[in-house]
């Protein structure tokens, strides 16, 4: 189930080209092919990357300016999708446009809305402040998972698989798994939108010191170690984790660690999925080499997560109405998904009610 009247991810800022620079960036975000550029004077445009007359992708043309002419038959159209000029036709119809999203930047993350453009409400970004803060340092990652977008998600709801799958990085200890975790709903900021996800807060006090923190950070005792994330819809976890020497108060002196992590799902297709995350540590707790750690760190995880979901995916292919078994350690997913189904409930009524809009579900 596609959520559409929301903020997806589209990219990281950095991967956006400025104007004067030849290539155009284009992603596929919920099945429809967006082609994302900086005007001249830097703002972000959002077009669809498909030409309203062959439907050949804008992002193989060229930049002209502002405008964008695709390269098969000639058709240029500007920063509103409108159509300017077609080689050899002197009127042009009012119908050749190509659809233009709405675009936001905040924190270095670029958001496209997929839905209504009417609803696009920018109360409902997550704040993903550590991604563009001076008071936290990261290096920000990308990853591509053939899988659907919501084995991810239900991934990210239940900690539980870091005493297993992450075993020798982010784990270290079955404890982690015994743990049962604390959930409650993220309110949301408007009548409209009553929640906007679920919070979950984990706490394994007296464990060894996994090999993630070991890589940067050497303890001579066992920690408290904390994970309190949100997770709000469409697919945004924004955590603070840790560790701390066991017993010792949240602003005793001495060795601990300090995490803020921002990571975000896309769905691109049905089965495929764009990763977006960071995990900051303090400025001032550690130099570049801590920041590349921990990245390394993140990358050989979460790789580990991805090899796992690939294989649960190729499994589920087999049979895709078999059932699953729902356990306790669900509870966090059952709720995430139990609120994304009600949301895309919402939409396929109001979609009902106003066929105009744009359909909610792939």
């Amino acid at each position: 189930m596609w959520l559409r009247n929301c903020w997806y991810v589209i990219a990281w800022d950095h991967e956006i080209p400025p104007a004067d620079s030849p290539p155009l960036f284009t992603r596929t975000v919920l099945g429809e092919p967006v082609l994302v550029y900086r005007t001249q004077i830097g703002e972000l445009i959002a077009l669809e990357d498909r030409c309203c007359h062959r439907h050949a992708p804008l992002s193989v043309g060229r930049r002209e300016g502002d405008c964008v002419r695709c390269g098969y038959h000639g058709l240029k159209f500007d920063h509103r999708g409108q159509c300017v000029e077609a080689p050899g036709i002197e009127i042009i119809p009012a119908k050749a446009k190509v659809k233009r999203y709405p675009l936001v930047e905040k924190n270095k993350w670029v958001f496209v809305w997929m839905g209504d453009p009417a609803l696009a409400d920018d109360a409902l970004l997550p704040d993903n402040f550590s991604c563009d803060s001076p008071d936290w340092q990261n290096k920000p990652g990308y990853l591509h998972y053939d899988t659907p977008y919501l084995l991810i998600c239900d991934n990210l709801l239940d900690f539980s698989h870091l005493s297993y799958v992450h075993e020798k990085s982010l784990g270290g200890s079955t404890r982690i798994a015994q743990a049962r975790p604390a959930i409650e709903p993220v309110p949301g900021p408007n009548a409209d939108w009553p929640q906007l996800g679920i919070k979950v807060s984990r706490h394994v006090n007296d464990v060894p010191p996994p090999p993630f923190y070991q890589r940067f950070r050497r303890f001579d005792t066992n920690l408290d170690r904390w994970f309190v994330y949100e997770f709000l819809l469409p697919g945004t976890l924004l955590m603070h984790s840790g560790g701390r020497p066991t017993g010792s108060a949240p602003d005793a002196p001495g060795p601990s660690v300090r995490l803020h992590s921002c990571q975000t799902l896309t769905p691109e297709t049905a089965t495929t999925t764009h990763y977006f995350f960071q995990q900051s540590h303090p400025t001032g707790e550690g130099d570049g080499t801590v920041t590349q750690s921990i990245y390394d760190s993140l990358i050989g995880a979460f790789n580990e997560d991805r090899d796992m979901i690939t294989a649960q995916h190729r499994n589920i292919q087999h049979n895709p109405t078999l059932p699953m078994m729902p356990l306790a350690m669900d509870a966090a997913l059952i709720q995430f998904r139990r609120l994304l189904e009600a949301r895309v409930r919402a939409e396929q009524q109001a979609q009902t009610l106003s066929p105009t809009q744009p359909a909610t579900m792939a």
